[in-house]
């Protein structure tokens, strides 16, 4: 009875982000009660294996007592402290400081922010006034990356590159522009390494003259693309558009929201390109998901400009949760458990992981399996030869969506057949072995899929 009560509420009242509302309206709500570990449990006791940690972010796993007692204490000391008026609290102050040691380079400036979209939202407003603080205010254009996610508020959703995020809602804006993606499945000049970084960086330049270099404000983007469907760039193609915006005098922005604290193996993902950002964005395992926070880390040349073209005057952008000390009592719970055999746990995991959807390369459905860590994507198709999508009709992110919960299991299905996985880094073997084994029956209920097989008898 409570369960078929929240359901009604929840269809009367709860707007659920990118969703059809008719749709879900029609079907309902799914109730989870409770989490440990890797393990969800809905409201009826069904127990299922999270392979998405929630939507990327719970890192660390659920029912981790050491946050858990981290927020309480906080919130039983000082549950609020605003960042106006020059004050400040502990947390905030201890977290934005062991941020800078363990960014990389001169990443050493932080302000908070409550998630993703409004980090990214914020460095779009700190690189206007970069700009006007170095008397080049033409400096106004922006670039990211097809099949890209930097949010989804008013500005950052422009940044974004898919169309769900664009259809009514006025966006991408005139000064926001887009080059091609690497995606090495698809890629017009092949799946060759270096072929793809030449692609991507002439795709750049070209760019770039076009709009002119003395406009072209900054360059955004993930170090792998995850909401495009986890695409992964080949080794040193960071490091190389890196190398184009330095050239021509562009901030670049790596947005880390996704990639951030474990996720694919190091800290953070620019590391393994020996990438250091002007800005980056974190949020999602900043705080394993439990409370939310964001972040933009911004190198000591940006700050340095930025507040000496201030002089005395306020810089005008703030949030009045910005730096709340209990998310940041929650984020240094985050980083003890990170730096004390979580990101090693999650490394030994995510190669278990990769190795295991490798397994499932043979399937008659399976066309591309990519990844680095616990950041993961099977996309399946009717014909391998040609790369065939699954057909429309098919309706896969719903009907794979269902059919790994209906198997215990929950992950990510794009339109068209791609499959997203993101456990927490605290999985054992057993979680990875059961998540491997999910996916493999819910690939062979997908097979006999009426729209399925025929479009793969066609």
């Amino acid at each position: 009875m409570l369960s078929n009560s929240l359901i009604e509420l929840d269809r009367a009242h709860l707007i659920h982000p990118v969703s059809s509302y008719r749709s879900h309206e029609a079907t309902g709500v799914r109730v989870l009660k409770s989490g440990k570990g890797a393990t969800l449990t809905d409201v009826s006791g069904r127990q299922l294996l999270d392979g998405f940690a929630g939507l990327w972010c719970v890192n660390a796993g659920y029912g981790q007592d050491s946050i858990v007692e981290a927020a309480t204490r906080q919130l039983q000391e000082l549950p609020y402290a605003t960042g106006y008026f020059g004050l400040g609290a502990d947390p905030a102050i201890r977290l934005a400081a062991r941020l800078a040691e363990l960014a990389p380079g001169d990443l050493n400036h932080v302000y908070f922010t409550l998630g993703g979209s409004d980090a990214i939202d914020s460095t779009i407003r700190f690189i206007r006034y970069y700009y006007h603080s170095k008397g080049r205010p033409q400096k106004d254009q922006f670039i990211s990356v097809e099949s890209g996610y930097h949010g989804s508020s008013t500005a950052g959703a422009g940044l974004t590159a898919l169309p769900a995020f664009h259809a009514g809602f006025g966006v991408p804006h005139s000064w926001q522009h887009k080059i091609p993606s690497h995606y090495a499945y698809r890629n017009p000049v092949g799946s060759h390494p270096e072929a793809i970084i030449a692609a991507s960086v002439a795709a750049l330049q070209t760019k770039i003259a076009e709009l002119g270099a003395e406009r072209v404000a900054a360059f955004y983007v993930e170090p792998i693309q995850g909401s495009g469907g986890v695409l992964v760039p080949p080794p040193s193609w960071l490091k190389a558009m890196h190398s184009v915006c330095k050239e021509h005098d562009i901030l670049f922005v790596a947005d880390e929201v996704i990639t951030g604290f474990g996720r694919v193996g190091p800290l953070f993902a620019c590391e393994e390109d020996d990438v250091v950002p002007d800005l980056m964005t974190t949020a999602k395992g900043l705080t394993s998901g439990y409370v939310p926070m964001g972040a933009v880390l911004m190198s000591d040349g940006v700050y340095n400009t930025i507040a000496d073209g201030a002089g005395k005057a306020a810089v005008g952008h703030g949030y009045t949760y910005s730096a709340h000390p209990v998310s940041a009592a929650v984020g240094l719970a985050c980083l003890d458990l990170y730096e004390n055999g979580l990101l090693e746990n999650g490394r030994k995991a995510g190669h278990r992981l990769m190795e295991g959807l490798r397994a499932l390369a043979d399937h008659p459905l399976v066309g591309d399996v990519r990844g680095r860590g616990m950041l993961a994507a099977i996309e399946l198709v009717t014909d391998k030869e040609l790369k065939t999508p699954l057909p429309a009709q098919a309706d896969a992110a719903r009907r794979i969506f269902d059919r790994a919960w209906d198997n215990g299991l929950v992950i990510r299905a794009f339109a068209q057949g791609v499959l997203g996985y993101a456990p927490p880094l605290c999985c054992t073997d057993d979680d990875i072995d059961g998540i491997i084994e999910r996916t493999k029956t819910t690939l062979d209920q997908t097979l006999e899929d009426k729209d399925v097989r025929a479009a793969m008898k066609g």
